[in-house]
């Protein structure tokens, strides 16, 4: 066997580790790019990989930003809240 050989081998990209923060972003913002049409229309395997690297992506990304911005709206309290507003607000509907 050559040592290029990657039968049986599941290629995945750089180690998420081994990417600078401009890489990983890049990374990032390519496979949620490319999720849905891998959802819909890629093979069993191409969803298993694409489920495995955007794992360890995104993985990557929380153990680098333990400490990332989180926008209100994007808790459940803070869903719950505007649910709620959305819902005390009055509709102009047929008028």
């Amino acid at each position: 066997m050559n040592a290029h050989d990657e039968r049986g081998t599941t290629m995945t990209g750089v180690e998420p580790n081994r990417l600078d923060d401009q890489q990983l972003m890049k990374e990032l913002e390519t496979i949620h790019r490319t999720r849905h049409d891998t959802l819909l229309y890629g093979s069993n395997d191409a969803l298993r990989a694409h489920n495995e690297r955007m794992a360890q992506l995104e993985g990557e990304y929380l153990r680098r930003n333990p400490r990332r911005p989180v926008a209100p709206g994007r808790t459940r309290e803070g869903a719950r809240e505007r649910t709620a507003s959305d819902s005390a607000t009055p509709t102009a509907s047929g008028t």
